[in-house]
């Protein structure tokens, strides 16, 4: 993997009066969304007790902190030295990460954007959906609505744009691609997304102790299923999707 730690990434900013900004690039990559993953888990683990929270983007991490018990410049000099621990853009990835294989459907009224979407791609309609389904991609980050994934990266050929116009309503369940990447939606959601598949996943869980089924690193493969199994698995939380610890 290419050493993508220069003079200029990573860079730490403040985030307002309590908050700091750790960014590994200006664009979406994989070495630097693998950073912004490692270098949250590694600031966890470093229990700085000023440290109130974290979350990562798709290409930085942030921390919330206690500026009361911790200054700015004190907290800035933490982070530089934990910046120079490593080369964060080949670091493993955190431990405790899950394979996720959730069934979909990729067909019919299931699946209404996916000619267009295979056609955008250069791809026939059994092509993409071999494709797609056989696609192992990582929760890059968590966002827009509440537990909704942004995931990748998939092959070059998914390098298709969004639309100029949005779908009225995507359902919740619906699976997305756009960018070389895919979105799979907690709620019914408007979205210039196209809409290429349906899972029965169920990806909010408010009265839960852990709200959101994917979490950040965490990978997915969305595996074919038929409408009369999908059928059978609309009433189990997880769609009949089923997890392995790979991490």
């Amino acid at each position: 993997m290419k050493n993508m730690q220069t003079a200029t990434w990573p860079k730490v900013k403040t985030a307002g009066f309590d908050g700091f900004l750790i960014s590994f690039g200006d664009q979406l990559n994989e070495p630097a969304n693998r950073a912004a993953l490692a270098f949250r888990d590694a600031l966890e683990r470093a229990g700085l007790a000023a440290v109130q929270e974290t979350s990562t983007s798709l290409v930085s991490t942030y921390l919330r902190f206690d500026p009361l018990a911790f200054d700015h410049e004190a907290m800035r000099g933490e982070l530089t030295a934990l910046l120079a621990e490593r080369n964060w853009f080949d670091a493993d990835l955190p431990k405790g990460r899950k394979l996720w294989r959730v069934p979909t459907v990729y067909e019919g009224d299931f699946a209404p954007q996916l000619d267009e979407a295979a056609q955008a791609a250069g791809l026939t309609t059994a092509e993409a959906i071999a494709s797609i389904s056989t696609s192992r991609v990582r929760v890059q980050t968590i966002g827009f609505a509440p537990g909704m994934p942004y995931l990748g990266a998939l092959p070059e050929v998914w390098n298709i744009p969004r639309q100029t116009a949005l779908n009225a309503q995507t359902p919740a369940g619906g699976l997305c691609v756009a960018i070389r990447q895919l979105v799979l939606f907690p709620v019914a959601t408007p979205t210039g997304w196209r809409h290429i598949g349906q899972t029965a996943f169920r990806l909010f869980r408010p009265e839960t102790d852990a709200p959101f089924a994917l979490r950040p690193g965490d990978e997915v493969v969305f595996e074919q299923t038929t409408p009369e199994a999908f059928a059978k698995m609309q009433n189990d939380p997880d769609g009949g999707a089923v997890s392995e610890v790979i991490a």
